[in-house]
């Protein structure tokens, strides 16, 4: 304890004697005063008033035992929160190079003529490389310790900002995007676990959470970027994807001075350093309690487990464990399979498809629903100590379910009053195309080979055709009235690839707004929370590995099947589909998530003592 500190505590304590002895003179005054009382009466009062001042002496040994308590649990080092932040512009690069490829696509698949398959590798070439180095970084984890995790994963997003910036053709983006992923998988995974173990109980929820704070964050910022370099001419995106050197090269140089985590410590032994650095976490607190048990609880877990094999094979065997890991896994593969990051990754491009024309309106429309995904994570922050993990995760998935369902009523009905083609002027090439079997916008919109050209009076579309896109360019097509950028837009004419004329293009954006507002709050958050907790300290490292694993995996199933997915299935298909998913989410969920809330990090191994998804359970 510091100087400071024991000088505040001693100053506490005096002031209650003080008051104490206050307390008995003026006990003993009153006394006095009845010096007309009888003889008896007399010594019974006596003997009442030293009963009294017995208790007395006992109730203020209890209140000064409570103060040193109180004045212990309220006082939080800011050491803590400092290492909370810079271990959070972690989650702050996942959150920015996961978010700023929403607008930079819309420039690079004109500057560069991407089709839906190459839009779909540069999103989903992050998240593979992420899935497989968050399984490797439980391994590394484990060996080498948290902070040595954090650094490699600083350099890798440096050197990923490096490649995207200087990319001449999108052989080397896609290499670019890749080193990215294998930074932000191994950030995933370690960051939540840093904090957990070296944030105090009371705070340990909230800690966790501002991790997805800064993912969330860093996707606005990505967004708001996105925004303002999309008024360049030429090379706008460079800008977008390099500037993440920034945060990474500040989080490298910070932890450079920062410390390992204690609990990592005490694994490996080294006990006289993991005291030293608890001690700063805790500041005034006494860490003997946590010390001992988190040292009792390694001990036990070693006799147990010493000779049993892999962790992976022990977390599989010992039934604990094993539920804690389905459990884990099930919240991460439910948070891609609810479509978060179909809509953090292609949100520019959904509000596209419903009809919003303009690129830079789309990307800070764009913008607009990564603010609303901070804000509404923040409040997660607020809520996650006072509504508890639990029902903080199934509000949030059910409202994230009627969000979808909101989401896909508003493609649905767009694709009801869709424009209908009106001409069909003959191909000059005389090559046969499938343009010109649509008889509506929705079916040419779905075609990735095809575009609408059309006229327009006042809010009617009129004189449209599907026409062949052009093979260099998406922003014009093959041949006919549409060929020619400079003279159509002279002519009154319109060009719509991806996306028709509609009065409904309002309510994607209301979709994606409600979406947002339910999910950031708690499924965001929440899956990456729970897993930094629910596993003992042996299996912790492997145990988040699998789950951010299971998590990169699913989300490069989305993301790498979305645009395909709309093609096949239609837009509101796909959202109708991810509704479903939701909801078989909700019922695991509620089926099979315990209450982690105010438990230590070694108490909740005995949530998963019971048969899982059943009453017990919960």
């Amino acid at each position: 304890m510091s100087r400071k500190a024991s000088d505040n505590v001693e100053y506490t304590l005096r002031s209650l004697s003080n008051l104490m002895g206050e307390k008995r003179r003026q006990q003993a005054d009153g006394s006095a005063g009845s010096g007309a009382a009888a003889a008896a009466g007399e010594r019974s009062l006596i003997a009442a008033e030293s009963c009294s001042s017995l208790n007395s002496a006992a109730s203020g040994s209890e209140l000064e035992r409570a103060a040193r308590r109180q004045f212990q649990q309220d006082e939080t080092p800011g050491f803590v929160y400092v290492v909370s932040v810079f271990s959070a512009l972690g989650g702050f690069l996942f959150g920015y190079d996961t978010g700023v490829v929403s607008g930079a696509l819309l420039l690079l698949k004109r500057e560069l003529n991407l089709d839906a398959l190459w839009q779909e590798l540069l999103v989903s070439s992050t998240v593979g490389a992420a899935a497989l180095s968050a399984l490797a970084g439980g391994v590394l984890n484990g060996l080498c310790g948290r902070r040595p995790c954090i650094l490699l994963a600083s350099g890798l997003f440096t050197a990923g900002a490096g490649v995207l910036a200087a990319a001449r053709d999108k052989e080397t983006l896609l290499g670019g995007r890749v080193v990215v992923g294998l930074g932000i998988g191994v950030a995933s995974m370690t960051v939540p676990v840093y904090i957990a173990e070296v944030a105090p109980p009371h705070l340990r929820g909230r800690l966790v959470t501002i991790n997805t704070l800064f993912i969330t964050g860093g996707q606005f910022f990505a967004s708001v970027v996105d925004g303002i370099f999309s008024y360049l001419a030429k090379d706008g995106w460079r800008y977008m994807l390099g500037l993440s050197a920034v945060p990474a090269v500040i989080q490298f140089l910070g932890f450079l001075f920062l410390p390992e985590s204690p609990r990592w410590l005490i694994q490996k032994g080294q006990t006289q350093r993991a005291r030293r650095i608890l001690s700063q976490m805790r500041g005034n607190q006494a860490i003997d309690e946590e010390y001992d048990s988190i040292k009792n609880n390694i001990e036990e877990e070693e006799k147990e487990v010493g000779a049993a094999g892999p962790v992976i094979c022990r977390m599989l065997t010992y039934p604990p464990t094993r539920r804690a890991l389905i459990v884990g896994c099930g919240l991460q593969m439910f948070q891609q399979l609810s479509g978060i990051n179909t809509v953090m990754y292609y949100s520019a491009t959904i509000l596209q498809m419903s009809g919003v024309e303009d690129d830079r309106l789309a990307i800070w429309l764009a913008a607009l629903t990564a603010f609303i995904n901070f804000i509404f994570t923040l409040v997660g922050v607020w809520l996650v100590e006072r509504m508890g993990r639990r029902k903080l995760t199934l509000g949030s998935l059910a409202g994230t379910a009627v969000a979808l369902i909101i989401l896909a009523s508003g493609f649905l009905l767009s694709a009801q009053v869709s424009p209908r083609i009106t001409l069909n002027p003959p191909d000059p090439s005389h090559q046969n195309s499938t343009c010109t079997k649509y008889s509506f916008c929705n079916g040419c919109m779905l075609d990735p080979d095809c575009g609408l050209c059309y006229k327009l009076n006042k809010s009617s579309v009129i004189e449209s055709s599907c026409i062949p896109v052009d093979k260099d360019s998406t922003m014009k097509a093959a041949w006919g009235r549409c060929s020619n950028e400079t003279v159509f837009k002279k002519e009154d004419l319109f060009w719509a690839y991806n996306f028709c004329p509609t009065p409904y293009s309002w309510t994607a954006l209301l979709g994606l707004i409600l979406y947002l507002v339910f999910f950031a709050p708690g499924m965001g958050p929440m899956p990456w929370t729970i897993n930094s907790e629910i596993y003992p300290l042996w299996a912790r490292s492997t145990g988040n590995a699998c789950s951010s694993g299971v998590n990169w995996v699913f989300n490069v199933l989305v993301s790498l099947t979305f645009l395909h997915t709309a093609e096949y299935l239609t837009y509101y298909g796909a959202f109708f589909l991810y509704a479903g998913f939701a909801a078989l989410g909700l019922a695991f969920i509620y089926g099979c998530l315990p209450e982690t809330k105010g438990k230590k990090l070694e108490e909740i191994d005995s949530l998963f003592e019971n048969r899982l998804c059943s009453a017990e359970a919960q």
